[in-house]
């Protein structure tokens, strides 16, 4: 029997995949579980129209992704940070203080989890800091970190 999966199921494939089991197993486990539904010709149809509407959904999130990581390029996010005498600075630059000044400097709502350092700046400066907005898509922020 042919059946299309509503979930990702253990050894059998993952949510939306055609499978072929058999009917015993689709009628005690899959069809009772709503795990899965027969593939006849409105469920297959019905597929076909999730799969482009997600299709779809995921195109508008890559063009925005784009359009705001071509937005992050323009900006430059100043963070203060206290110097000692010859320089040297006390604690560091994290991403989550780097996420707040973008947020009263510019309004942009950036998560600390995207945004991507390697290691925390510690130094005065201007950075090019990575932000990953998507899976396909990574902006560049300038952050320029002063003495306080």
């Amino acid at each position: 029997m042919k059946v299309i999966l509503l979930e990702d199921v253990k050894s059998l494939g993952k949510k939306g995949d055609l499978v072929n089991v058999s009917d015993g197993y689709a009628r005690n486990m899959l069809f009772p579980k709503k795990l899965g539904v027969e593939a006849n010709a409105k469920n297959m149809n019905d597929l076909k129209l999730r799969k482009a509407n997600e299709q779809k959904v995921a195109q508008e999130n890559l063009e925005a992704a784009k359009a705001f990581a071509k937005d992050l390029e323009d900006k430059v996010v100043v963070v203060k940070i206290k110097v000692g005498e010859g320089g040297k600075t006390f604690g560091s630059v994290s991403a989550k203080e780097i996420s707040e000044a973008a947020k009263t400097s510019y309004g942009l709502d950036i998560d600390r989890k995207k945004i991507v350092l390697a290691t925390p700046v510690k130094t005065t400066g201007e950075f090019s800091v990575p932000v990953k907005l998507h899976p396909k898509v990574t902006g560049n922020l300038k952050v320029r970190v002063e003495a306080e």
